[in-house]
Formats: structure tokens, sequence, C-alpha cells
């Protein structure tokens, strides 16, 4: 047959020549490539090199009496490890296809075949492959040269902001990073000092909510000796720390009125004075703030000093909430579980389906931060080799959200489902139809019936 290089290569391990039919038939918007069984299906792997294969675990064996299902996993993910390998079991090999997902397969589906669910397993798995390519580009980028190395995304959202702070990393322009806690405010931060000129100076990051108000300006300015009750010594506040370097204010919305004044004055002038001084120091600070907070609402209120907003907010970067970047939380999942193992030295080696699909579905309200929290407990929790949704406490239908409503729940799931596969296809339409299942006119309907645009 004639391969085409633009569609996805999917590899077919099935020694059924009926049911390879039938799924080169149902499977064609991907590059089908068959294989009956080890030898062949292992110069496949290494002539076309899919990025997913389905591979049936009941293949014959070898005469030696070699399990063939297993031992072909196991060189394919030898050969080439970020393959997602889909095993088929039949009806009573459930154990067999878990240990399989153990040894390093993405899922599994049983036998017989359901064509639709099997397809949609495969295309979620075509999907994370390409999701873990990108993010592995963008870190061999290398540190100097991606603001944040240590930054894991994939998301077209995501990304536009790292290319924009990439951008700006070595200008003296004051960044506002305005998103929900746990985003990974202070992470781009980082980053962002990380890729600037200022990288051999201190990165000094001070949380303005965490501070009570009466301490926040020594915090900040530092004291002269004897300049009230307790100041034994002169002390340096966190702006002269951070000469040479970058200054991040996280919370910057908790300034007070009566100190945003002062922190104004420095932003105009570069000088300080501690308290308790009479000398103004020249100091060499770059500032980058960020807030959980609406800062527009703030000034309007008079919450917030129009001047000083303006000052710190010369680029104005907002960040998307987790659950607004689809496929990141399954990318930093994966991280993160490798870290946590380690560190604990746990014997935990990956995510079981259920796990996957529940990361995959969870809003995330409490974004990165959340994530972190519920993968460490996970870790610490697993009875096994995998994390389960049980370990991850997410069982429970995360979208129960109270309403009773059938009309109102259903509107609400289509327009998290079209949202999310827009996202995903870039804002191609057609390809989010193909990821819903819908034609293009059907998808252009919906848009118009939710309001949506498009």
């Amino acid at each position: 047959m004639t391969h085409s290089i633009s569609k996805p290569r999917l590899l077919i391990v099935e020694d059924d020549e009926g049911l390879q039919r039938q799924l080169r038939w149902a499977y064609e918007d991907y590059e089908v490539i068959s294989a009956t069984d080890r030898p062949s299906a292992l110069a496949a792997l290494r002539a076309y090199e899919p990025a997913v294969v389905t591979l049936d675990l009941g293949l014959p064996p070898d005469p030696d009496g070699t399990t063939e299902g297993f031992a072909t996993l196991e060189q394919i993910l030898a050969l080439k490890r970020d393959t997602k390998v889909i095993v088929a079991s039949g009806h009573g090999a459930r154990e067999g296809a878990l240990r399989a997902v153990a040894s390093g397969a993405y899922d599994y589906y049983h036998k017989p075949v359901d064509i639709d669910e099997l397809g949609l397993i495969v295309a979620r798995a075509f999907e994370l492959h390409g999701l873990e390519q990108e993010n592995a580009r963008l870190a061999m980028r290398g540190d100097r040269e991606s603001v944040l190395g240590g930054f894991i995304t994939a998301d077209p959202a995501m990304m536009k902001v790292c290319r924009t702070i990439e951008r700006v990393a070595d200008t003296d322009v004051s960044v506002m990073l305005l998103g929900a806690s746990g985003t990974g405010k202070e992470v781009l931060a980082r980053g962002l000092h990380g890729a600037s000129r200022r990288a051999n100076g201190n990165f000094v990051a001070i949380n303005c909510a965490a501070i009570p108000e009466n301490l926040l300006e020594s915090e900040l300015f530092g004291y002269e000796r004897g300049a009230f009750t307790g100041a034994i010594k002169t002390t340096e506040g966190k702006i002269e720390l951070a000469e040479g370097g970058t200054l991040f204010l996280d919370e910057v919305g908790d300034i007070p009125l009566s100190l945003q004044v002062k922190l104004l004055r420095f932003l105009q002038e570069r000088t300080i004075e501690r308290i308790g001084g009479r000398k103004p120091i020249a100091v060499d600070t770059r500032i980058v703030c960020a807030t959980h907070q609406d800062i527009d609402v703030m000034v309007a209120d008079g919450r917030f000093r129009e001047d000083l907003y303006y000052r710190l907010a010369e680029l104005v970067v907002r960040i998307p909430p987790l659950a607004l970047r689809p496929g990141d939380a399954i990318l930093l999942a994966r991280q993160l579980l490798k870290r946590y193992a380690r560190e604990m030295n746990s014997r935990v080696k990956g995510f079981s389906p259920d796990a996957l699909a529940a990361i995959d579905g969870w809003s995330w309200p409490g974004n990165v931060r959340e994530l972190e929290n519920r993968l460490k407990r996970s870790v610490v929790m697993a009875e096994g080799k995998l994390v389960t949704a049980e370990d991850l406490d997410l069982l429970q239908d995360q979208e129960d959200c109270g309403f009773l409503n059938l009309k109102t729940a259903r509107e609400r799931a289509d327009r998290i489902a079209i949202t999310r596969a827009i996202a995903r296809a870039d804002g191609n339409i057609s390809t989010a139809a193909k990821l819903l299942g819908i034609s293009r006119p059907t998808l252009y309907d919906l848009l118009k019936q939710h309001s949506m645009g498009g």
C-alpha cells in the first residue's frame, strides 16, 4: 500500500486477519500498518516508528513457550520507550491487561472489540504522545534559551504566555502576572529572571499577603539600628537584597495604600530609604509582581493606586488556570510522580487507566498546587506500582455541582467538551469536530446555540 506521511501512524499487531481489516477500515484518519507476530511487529516499528500500537496479548506463543504478547510489549518499549502501546485481552484476562499496563503499556481494552471505544483510546493516546513530544522539544532548547525550562506545558495558550515572557526577559520592563492561586506565577517569575541578564543576581520573593501590615515596610525597605524597639542592628530589606537581580512581589494587591506610596517612589527614583534612615540608597532591582485578585476592579475602587499600577504593569501577562490547559494536567502528573517516587523511595511507577482518565477530567480548582498535593499523597497511599483514581481521591463525579436541571447540566457539559476540543485542536474547527465525533456543520450549530462564537 502507499504510505501517506501526512497521517499519524498506527501499528496494529493482530493475528486475526478479519479483525485487522475491520480496524484498518475503521481508522481511515490514520496510516494503518499491520503485523501478525513479534518479528513483523518489531520490523514495522523500526521502519515506520508509529506513535501508537495496538497489541493483542493473545498472540500465539513462540516455539520455546515464550508468552508472545508480553515479549512483544517488552521489546517495543525497549526499542521506542515513548510509544503508546494499547493492549488487547480476551474476557477473563483483566489481570494480564493490568500486568501489561504495570509493565509500561498505555492502556488496555477487552475483546470482542468495540470500535468506538477503542477509537477513543487510540485518539487519546495520539494526543498524549503529541503533547509529550512537544514538551520534549521545549525542554531540549536548553535552560538559557527556554525561559521556563522547569515549566511543563504543551497548551497553545500557555506556550504563548511563555514566549511572551521570553521576549521581555532581557529587558527591564516591569511585569505583572495575573492568575488564580496555584497556576505557577512564581515559577514563571523565576523563569523570567533566569533568562535575563540579571540571572547572576539574586531572585528574591516575598508574599505580601503573608506578612502583617506593620512588618511589611521593614521587610521591603529594611531598617537602621535603633529605628524602633528591637532594631538592634541595621538590616537590609528585600529590595536591597535583590540588587542587580529580581524582586518578586507575590500578592501585590495586598500592599496597603500607605506603603504603595513608598513603593511608587522607589520605582520612580530607583532609590530607597530604610526605616529610620536619612540617606537615599540607589538600588538597581527589577520588579516582577503577581496577584490572583482583579487588579482593575481594585484600581477602580481606589484600593490600589492607579499610578503604581501603571509602573508595575508595563506588561500584563494573564495565566490560564490548569482546567483550561488541556493535556497539561497529565504531563505535569507524570513528571511529579517520578519526582515524588524518587524523593520518597517509592516503588510506584505510573498511573492506572482510571487515574489518567480522572486526572484528565478533573476541573482542578486548586490548579497545579492541588495537583502537587494529590500526587504527593497518592505516592504515599498507593499499594501497588500504579497510582489509581482512588489513591488520588478523584472517584467522585467532579461535575456534580448542584445542577438538578437536566437541560442546564447538558448545556454545561456541551460547553466544557467544546471548549476543550477547540483548545486541543489549536482553534481548528475541523479537527475539533473530529475529536468530538461530530460533523463540522454540527459543531458550528452548537457554537451558535451556546453563544460561543464561531
